[in-house]
């Protein structure tokens, strides 16, 4: 099929500032694009060929805009899968499969998934609703510390939080949830492979990923990972054993956990292109958003090789901030080499809310590591 300069046209699902770095190549490509997203002031909204406004979760929603596609993909997993798995039928080419989403949209269903595929994970419960943990504490059959999860809709450090005493439950929502033991590690890394229609495989460098201690979202992504050569090898190997299980056709982020006695468990996944892969698009040679188009649509994989070391800077809003964005001192990060800012164009801020974020590129990483320090001290995400 041909791709470039043609009438084929990619759907995407969500059009968040994913799907805005998802454009940014095929606009280089010439590919036509139609987006989905219930928001008209998506970030996505003014690089697409054609924008759409509606429910991810609504069952015809999904399925008209479906429907005038010739490939969909999605940057979210909250999606209705049943109108995916319609589609499919009808001859729509969808990546990743609903088979695939139906494996990872659901965090239980994820977690048993890997129970079930022999691959490492955190020992966990399954609870129908969380009201039910309570007895599970009484009868002894679960212990703090454990971290809560909301089995859907979770995002961003949203739908997670660390239960050390019963009060932590208060509040939560009444929700199908995980109860998981809390890891001791000493990091979190995460390796984004890619695959193609083809069965193409290719995996980035591992990444470390530093989070912030009160919102629970990465802070920090430094590439390589300071790491030795054999843990590399691990994690790697894991990842692509994650990869090979779910079957999937573009990008599966995979967040790991090295604990104290360097195990590598999984902690998660993503079908679709992740925070942990943003500082792609100036550090490697190919993006890991050109990466997915590439792989979606049959095409050669490009390099996942590091030009050169990178660390990249969430820009989040500050935590007493709400209203129309202001980016204070982001001059004074442009004056600095080897720093590129994004900034994601939505145009209110909110405590953490992602608004865009810095790569610093470095022959050291020691010292992107230090430029990306003043990065973030220096740049403020504020309201008028």
């Amino acid at each position: 099929m041909k791709y470039f300069s043609s009438n084929f046209k990619l759907g995407i699902l969500g059009g968040g500032q994913l799907g805005k770095m998802l454009l940014y190549n095929t606009r280089k490509f010439d590919i036509s694009t139609c987006v989905l997203d219930p928001n008209s002031e998506s970030p996505s909204k003014l690089a697409c060929d054609e924008f759409v406004q509606g429910d991810l979760m609504d069952y015809q929603t999904v399925y008209n805009f479906g429907k005038k596609v010739d490939t969909l993909t999605l940057e979210i997993e909250n999606v209705n899968i049943e109108a995916l798995k319609t589609l499919e039928k009808e001859g729509v080419r969808v990546y990743p499969s609903s088979k695939t989403l139906d494996k990872i949209q659901n965090k239980a269903t994820q977690k048993l998934f890997y129970i079930d595929n022999n691959l490492p994970t955190a020992p966990f419960q399954r609870f129908a609703f969380t009201e039910e943990i309570y007895s599970s504490i009484d009868n002894n059959s679960i212990t703090f510390p454990f971290v809560w999860k909301s089995a859907q809709f979770g995002y961003d450090g949203n739908g997670v939080k660390v239960i050390r005493s019963q009060d932590d439950l208060a509040g939560l929502p009444n929700v199908e949830c995980i109860a998981e033991d809390l890891v001791a590690f000493k990091n979190e890394l995460a390796v984004i492979v890619s695959r193609n229609i083809q069965g193409e495989i290719k995996a980035y460098p591992v990444v470390e990923m530093e989070f912030h201690p009160e919102a629970n979202q990465v802070e920090y992504v430094l590439c390589p990972a300071r790491i030795s050569d054999e843990i590399t090898h691990k994690a790697k190997q894991v990842a692509l054993r994650a990869s090979a299980a779910f079957d999937h056709v573009g990008l599966l982020a995979v967040e790991l956990f090295l604990t104290k006695n360097d195990e590598i468990l999984i902690n998660e996944v993503a079908p679709r292109p992740h925070n942990s892969g943003h500082q792609t698009i100036e550090a490697s040679y190919t993006s890991q958003f050109e990466q997915h188009i590439r792989a979606i649509l049959g095409l050669p994989l490009g390099s996942t090789k590091n030009k050169l070391n990178s660390v990249m800077v969430n820009l989040v809003g500050e935590e007493t901030h709400h209203g129309d964005v202001i980016y204070k001192n982001i001059e004074e990060l442009m004056e600095m080499d080897g720093v590129t800012p994004h900034i994601y164009g939505k145009k209110q801020t909110r405590p953490f809310r992602k608004m865009g974020h810095v790569t610093v590129i470095h022959s050291n990483i020691e010292n992107a590591r230090a430029i990306a320090e003043k990065v973030k001290n220096s740049i403020k995400v504020i309201s008028k």
